[in-house]
Order: structure tokens, then C-alpha cells, then sequence
């Protein structure tokens, strides 16, 4: 007894919010400053949050000079904001070795910055790299120290704040780079000096297009629109059997679907729903699942997907608005899935909602709706193409700052009252210090996703250098060819990405996870004959999922310390209520017609209702419970009945209809014999 009392310690524990995402958020192990030293750091990352808009919007200066500019002062606040153990953080401390290795890395980009003409010769004369014609260029060996110095100083940065899965990934490709028979100077040259490694695509996304939205998600937080949300949840669900759950998934789809980190989402909205759901009767594990799967789920709910819509529609050179349309349906039935099984598991253990005298009022909540003009301002200027992705991000986070004001004003009435000072006073001082919050917030989000870009710049670097990408390709060919049935050789194509996207996606950001799987696996299945759109799709969503996938959960693990409940069930829980999100891009993958592509409005509303009938046989099945318990044989019947119901045609939607309505019309009857909760 003894022993499991130890075993389980750390789950009785009262943890604060900001240990638990210091604990499984990288991004929030970040070194402590304060007096001065902390508002140096401050205004250094508000300047450097700046500098991304300017840099984005105005400047005109050749792309590798931005781009080396940028990974230099990344590497700059990298080290100002990261330490090498969160384990030993003194207040006011940056080690002799981490002002070295800042120097190093961030000096080594800013040389190429400044000397970026007269290398053109180097990067131009690459090609000449494999007959060891590096000898004849002037300082060759100088030139490699910068870029080994750079790349290793990046590594180290993205071990401290992205973590090692990623870099296993880059160090075994480095590895079978130089297997392959590659000089070191080729290699360096590539990575370093050339558009196709660090500096490559995704890297410059995220120059052009992510840091101002990050920086706009950052000022998006600071106007309220999360607790909005959450009131806005309680309003339409609070009330109803097993109210909190609902309002965990409810809340969670929508300021997930802006904040773009699963765990930061999971411990902010969780750390409100989920002592309520314990209280309204939930288990543990299940509390904890639920709000991880949600607030990993919001990362692919439409208009917003953390950022990554707008991605989507450059990767693939299409419409926002047909990213937006074609992202409805999957992300509708993913949270349907987990609504139902809520609800479900709420009426087999007879659990009530909140009492309507507790939950927020409607018209009052109505009052803070211009909350939400900054997002539909945003994603209106995007899908009308008003303006271009970085512009309507900046004129939506000069909306946000003025949406803030009736709060701000209203707060500094009371503050000028007590402290007799003038309004506009202390309005003024409070504006500015939320400015300041909200830049260094996006500064400092830049980071993470930054240094996970650049890995995977090196990622698709090494693929190019070595021809794997083509090796890779003929593989899943071969191995499909080799399998006699189509469907079947598709199917383990599909399977084996996943596992990569699963492997590369654990605890990247969101925007930089899709920018990965872009440029990584997105090619293999569109080489394989998936539709484009579909295979995008199908890679984000499996990178999504990484964050609530065992072993390596980190949003259903940061739950876990909020519901003081087992880590791995947890994390076993959310991945059974988000089996959405593992069934559905196989669907839409071998038929598109999911993603509501080509569809006429007859065929679309067809598609819609039998797939959420669908998912409530699927849910139905893993709940194991409608109306009373379902045998473990009915269950399986269930949820194949689900399956054929999701995946479009009507031969499968007619046997689906006939086995799920059979399996409710028969509980029902069972229901009336021998009454049970409903």
C-alpha cells in the first residue's frame, strides 16, 4: 500500500496552473527574471514582436537576409527566455555558457545577414560541393564553422523548448545523410547557406504568415475572448445532463481553435471545467480526457485552426474560405463524437447539470459579443481576399486592442476613483502595459515555432540532399504494388504516415506541426494518388493527435495534473472520445466527397446527417452504453454500423442506418420493459 501511495503522490498534490505547464508545456519552462532585468527582457521581446510586423509588412530586402535576421534574433530571445534544466532556474540568471552558445548561433546568422552578397557566390557554387571543390573557395573552412555553429546552437535551442522527439528525427537523417556518402561541406552548405534547410519553406512561413498571429493571438487573449467562451458554454450546455463536460468540449473548440496549443488550452480552460466536472460526478480520467481531447480538437476547428487555415491555403494554393468549408465537416464530427460519448456517459451514471442560478446570463453575456470582431473582421478581410494573410492579421490585432477599451476603461474608473487620479491616466498607463503583455506573449510565442520550422527546414533538407523523399516514395509504391488489393495497399500507406505524423507532431506547435507534415508527408500519399487536399488534411490532423497519443500525451498528461487522475488512462480515455480525429482522415482520404469537395447541397446535407448518425453509432459502441448497457457483441455491431455510416455512398449508408436504428429501436423497447435513465 505503501508503494502505491508514493506511486501516486504527484496526483494528490495541489499544483498551480503555471506548474503544470511548466511541467508539460516546453514553452512555458522559461527562465525567471524580475526588477530591472525583467523589464529589459520585456521590452526586448515587445521590440523583437515589432520587428516580425515591420519585417512581414514593409520591409523589401532579399528574403535570406529577413530570413538570417530573423533565426538570429530568435536565437537571441531563445536564450533570454529558455534555460538548459527547468528543473535549476535561479532568479536573474543566464549562465557563461549560454551567453556563449547565444553569441555563437545568433553571430553566425547575423554574419551571413550582413554578408549575404558577397556569399551569393558560396550558396551558388554548392553544386560543386561533391567533387570536393570547397577548397577553392575563399575561407571555406570559416564558412563551415558558421553554419556547423549555427545548426548545433539551433538544436540545442529546439531540445530546450520543443523537445527531443523532433531533433531524434533530424539526428537519424543526419546520420544516414552522411551514410549516403555526403562530404561534410555539402551537407553545411545545404542546410546552411542554401534555401533548402534551415532557412527553407518552413521557416519562411512562418517569417511571413505566423508570427503575426501569433502576435494577434497573443492580443486576442488579452481582450477576454476566453472567458467569452467559456460563458458562452455554460449559457447553451451548463444546464443540461453532465452540463460540464459539455461545456469543457463547447468551450475548448473555441479558444483552442485561436490559442494554438493544445496544452496551454487544455490547462486554462481545464483548470475551470474540469474541478467541475469531478464535482458533477465524472471520474478522474475521464474529466481529464475529455477537456484534452477538446483542446487538442480545437487545433482543427474552422475559421481560425490555430492559425493553420491560413497555412493551408498557401501550402496549397487555394481559397481561405475552401480551406475554412472543407475543414467544417471533419471537425463538426470530431467534436460531435466526443459530445455524444459526454453525453452518454453522463446518463449511464445518472449525472445532473448546473444548477441555471449558477451559470452566466445570456443577455448580460450578450453585452461582450464585440469580443468576436476582431476574428470575423479577420477571417472576412482573408476569405473575401480584401487583403493579404499578414495585413488582415495586423488590422485584426489593432481591433483587438480596441475592443479591449470598455473593459480597460471601465477597470481604470474604479482604480482612478481610489486612487484619485485622473481617468485618461490611468486608462493610458493600463493600455500600455496590456501592449507591452501582448508583444513580449508574441514575441515569445515566435520562438517555439520558429526553432521547430527551422528543424524542419533541416528535415526536408536532408530528404533533398539525399534523395530519400524519392527513395521513400518508390518504397510505398513497391509496397503497395506488391499488394494484390488496392484498398488494402492504400489503407497500410495511410497507416505507416500516420506514424510518422504522430512521431514528428509530439509537442510541436500547432502551426509549426503543419508545416511539417507539409513539407515531410504530404508528398508521399499525394505521389501515391490521395487527392492533395485530402492527404494535407489527413497529415494535420494525425500530427494534431500526437498531443493526446500515449506515450508521449502532453495535453491529456497536463489534464491529468489538473484531475489528479493516472497520466496513461487519461491519455488512453481521450484518445477512445477523440477516435474521430483517427477514423475519419482514412474516410476522407479514400473518399473526399467527406471534405464536402465537389458536392452539390442535396449531396452535402446527405453526407452531413448520415455521418453524424454515424458518429453517435461509433460513440454509442465505445460508450458501451443507450438506454442501458450494450452488449460487448452490439457494441462492435455499433460501431461498424457508425463506420459504414460515415463513409459516403448509399449502400453503406442504408446497412449503416439499418444496424444503428436497429440497435436504438431495440433499446428503447428494452428501455420501456425494464425503465432505466433515459
Amino acid at each position: 500500500m505503501a508503494k502505491d501511495k508514493n506511486k501516486n503522490s504527484m496526483f494528490q498534490e495541489d499544483v498551480s496552473a503555471e506548474d503544470i505547464m511548466r511541467q508539460y508545456d516546453r514553452e512555458s519552462a522559461t527562465r525567471v527574471w524580475e526588477g530591472v532585468p525583467a523589464k529589459i527582457v520585456r521590452y526586448v521581446m515587445s521590440v523583437f514582436s515589432l520587428y516580425c510586423i515591420w519585417s512581414t509588412l514593409f520591409s523589401t530586402a532579399d528574403l535570406p537576409i529577413r530570413l538570417s535576421a530573423f533565426l538570429g534574433l530568435i536565437i537571441i530571445m531563445g536564450f533570454l527566455t529558455y534555460p538548459a534544466s527547468k528543473h535549476h532556474v535561479k532568479p536573474n540568471r543566464l549562465p557563461w555558457y549560454d551567453i556563449v552558445l547565444m553569441v555563437l548561433g545568433a553571430g553566425s546568422f547575423f554574419y551571413f545577414c550582413f554578408n549575404y552578397k558577397s556569399l551569393v557566390m558560396i550558396i551558388t557554387s554548392a553544386a560543386k560541393l561533391n567533387s570536393g571543390a570547397e577548397g577553392a573557395l575563399p575561407n571555406a573552412w570559416f564558412y563551415l564553422f558558421l553554419g556547423i555553429a549555427a545548426i548545433l546552437v539551433l538544436a540545442e535551442l529546439c531540445r530546450r523548448c520543443v523537445g527531443i522527439p523532433i531533433l531524434c528525427v533530424c539526428g537519424a537523417l543526419l546520420v544516414y545523410t552522411f551514410a549516403s556518402g555526403q562530404n561534410l561541406a555539402r551537407v553545411i552548405y545545404t542546410l546552411f547557406y542554401g534555401t533548402s534547410g534551415v532557412m527553407a519553406t518552413p521557416v519562411q512561413v512562418c517569417l511571413k504568415f505566423i508570427a503575426v498571429f501569433i502576435i494577434f493571438g497573443a492580443f486576442l487573449e488579452r481582450t477576454g475572448i476566453s472567458n467569452f467562451f467559456i460563458d458562452l458554454a455554460n449559457c447553451v450546455a451548463g444546464a443540461s445532463s453532465g452540463g460540464p463536460a459539455k461545456v469543457a468540449v463547447i468551450s475548448s473548440a473555441l479558444c483552442g481553435m485561436v490559442s494554438g496549443s493544445s496544452v496551454g488550452n487544455t490547462v486554462t480552460t481545464g483548470s475551470v471545467t474540469i474541478p467541475m466536472m469531478k464535482k458533477t460526478g465524472y471520474r478522474p480520467e475521464f474529466a481529464a480526457a475529455v477537456e484534452a481531447a477538446a483542446s487538442t480538437g480545437g487545433q482543427i476547428m474552422p475559421p481560425i485552426m490555430g492559425a493553420a487555415a491560413f497555412l493551408m491555403a498557401e501550402y496549397m494554393d487555394v481559397k481561405y474560405g475552401q480551406v475554412a468549408l472543407w475543414a467544417i465537416l471533419p471537425a463538426v464530427l470530431y467534436f460531435a463524437g466526443i459530445f455524444m460519448s459526454v453525453h452518454l456517459e453522463a446518463k449511464k451514471l445518472g449525472l445532473q447539470g448546473v444548477s441555471r442560478s449558477e451559470l452566466p446570463k445570456f443577455r448580460l453575456l450578450v453585452k461582450s459579443i464585440y469580443l468576436l470582431v476582431p476574428l470575423v473582421v479577420l477571417v472576412w478581410l482573408v476569405s473575401a481576399n480584401v487583403r493579404s494573410l499578414q495585413w488582415s492579421a495586423s488590422i485584426a490585432i489593432i481591433l483587438s486592442i480596441v475592443v479591449s477599451l470598455p473593459a480597460l476603461f471601465t477597470d481604470s474608473k474604479k482604480e482612478a476613483a481610489e486612487q484619485k487620479h485622473a481617468v485618461v491616466s490611468v486608462a493610458s498607463k493600463k493600455l500600455g502595459t496590456m501592449i507591452i503583455s501582448a508583444l513580449e506573449s508574441g514575441g515569445r510565442g515566435c520562438i517555439t515555432v520558429a526553432v521547430a520550422c527551422s528543424m524542419a527546414g533541416i528535415i526536408a533538407g536532408c530528404i533533398t540532399v539525399t534523395g530519400l523523399a524519392s527513395r521513400l516514395i518508390s518504397g510505398v509504391v513497391a509496397i503497395s504494388s506488391a499488394i494484390p488489393n488496392p484498398l488494402l495497399a492504400t489503407f497500410i500507406a495511410l497507416f505507416l504516415t500516420m506514424l510518422c505524423c504522430i512521431l514528428l507532431g509530439m509537442g510541436v506547435p500547432t502551426t509549426a506541426n503543419y508545416c511539417i507534415m507539409a513539407s515531410t508527408c504530404a508528398p508521399i500519399l499525394i505521389t501515391i494518388g490521395i487527392p492533395k487536399i485530402a492527404a494535407h488534411f489527413f497529415v494535420f490532423y494525425f500530427g494534431i493527435v500526437a498531443d493526446i497519443t500515449p506515450p508521449v500525451a502532453l495535453a491529456a498528461y497536463a489534464g491529468s495534473a489538473i484531475a489528479k487522475s493516472d497520466p496513461m488512462k487519461t491519455g488512453v480515455t481521450a484518445t477512445k472520445l477523440a477516435i474521430a480525429a483517427f477514423i475519419i482522415p482514412y474516410i476522407f482520404s479514400l473518399e473526399p466527397s467527406l471534405l464536402l469537395m465537389d458536392k452539390g447541397v442535396l449531396a452535402a446535407i446527405q453526407v452531413i446527417v448520415t455521418s453524424a448518425i454515424g458518429m453517435f453509432g461509433v460513440a454509442m459502441g465505445l460508450e458501451g452504453y443507450f438506454k442501458g448497457k450494450l452488449h460487448a457483441l452490439v457494441r462492435i455491431v455499433s460501431v461498424v454500423g457508425g463506420l459504414m455510416l460515415i463513409y459516403p455512398g448509399w449502400a453503406t449508408d442504408i446497412i449503416g442506418i439499418v444496424i444503428v436504428g436497429g440497435i436504438v429501436a431495440v433499446q428503447f423497447v428494452r428501455s420501456r420493459k425494464a425503465p432505466a435513465a433515459a
